[in-house]
């Protein structure tokens, strides 16, 4: 596994962890009529990681590409 892929694992888990104590703190003390602002944490708990896996899988992509252009001439 990349190393790239290693941090964003780590970074994945604890960006949900974090995502979900802010959800959960937002369904406990907000009012009823106030509680869909926990959809925006939730949002960006998915959204983030996986925009930041398409930017890891673009760039390595984009490495070997060059890397191999370097060597055919």
């Amino acid at each position: 596994m990349a190393l790239w892929k290693k941090l964003w694992l780590l970074f994945t888990v604890i960006w949900v962890v974090v995502a979900l104590l802010n959800v959960v703190t937002i369904l406990a003390f907000a009012e009823e009529l106030e509680r869909e602002k926990a959809l925006t944490p939730l949002f960006f708990a998915v959204a983030v990681p996986a925009f930041l896996f398409l930017l890891g899988w673009l760039w390595e992509r984009w490495k070997r590409k060059r890397g191999q252009n370097n060597l055919s001439g």
